[in-house]
């Protein structure tokens, strides 16, 4: 069985390290924990983990933050996966530090790529999982804090709770997207 793990965010050495390429940072840290490998394909860089007969397929979309739903249709399409099997992973700034927040469906919350998702999937109903960025900045630069670096103590919490949503992704490839949520929702 295969699963479509989607991690959002942006190319490119300016964006690396920011808030906003949280769903970037997940999927590096959950395929460096299974030693796969990222190769540039279409679309974005893929990476396959297996883990208790399923198949994770890994995207980090190549076509921008607010463009991520051309690749998500194509690698659905081209990885033969269902909607019911896909999660996209995102930056939350409603949410705080760390904070896992699994949904099943939803709207996009102001997130342009799950909006663009929404978009070109033509439904709202597809799995997301939020990382928790915070919301420490001042009225009217929303943009400059998500593309900003972690704080020192941030970035000291971040193995952890890579970790942490790693497991929660494998967690829902082998138990689903309730059993997911009622065990990581809560950490």
């Amino acid at each position: 069985m295969k699963y479509l793990i989607v991690g959002l965010g942006n190319i490119g050495a300016e964006y690396a390290g920011t808030r906003h390429n949280i769903g970037f940072d997940v999927l590096d840290a959950l395929a460096g924990a299974s030693n796969a490998v990222f190769t540039t394909a279409r679309y974005g860089d893929i990476a396959e983990v297996k883990y208790k007969g399923r198949t994770l397929v890994l995207l980090k979309p190549s076509t921008y933050m607010n463009l991520s739903g051309k690749a998500v249709r194509y690698w659905l399409e081209a990885a033969k996966v269902d909607r019911e099997r896909l999660l996209v992973v995102s930056d939350d700034i409603a949410l705080p530090f760390g904070t896992l927040r699994l949904r099943p469906k939803g709207s996009a919350g102001g997130h342009n790529g799950l909006k663009n998702i929404a978009e070109l999937l033509g439904t709202e109903e597809f799995a997301r999982m939020r990382f928790g960025v915070g919301g420490d900045f001042p009225r009217g630069h929303q943009v400059d804090y998500v593309l900003g670096e972690w704080t020192a103590e941030e970035r000291e919490a971040l193995p952890e709770r890579l970790k942490l949503f790693g497991d929660a992704i494998k967690s829902f490839a082998a138990v689903g997207t309730a059993m997911t949520m009622n065990y990581f929702n809560k950490k």
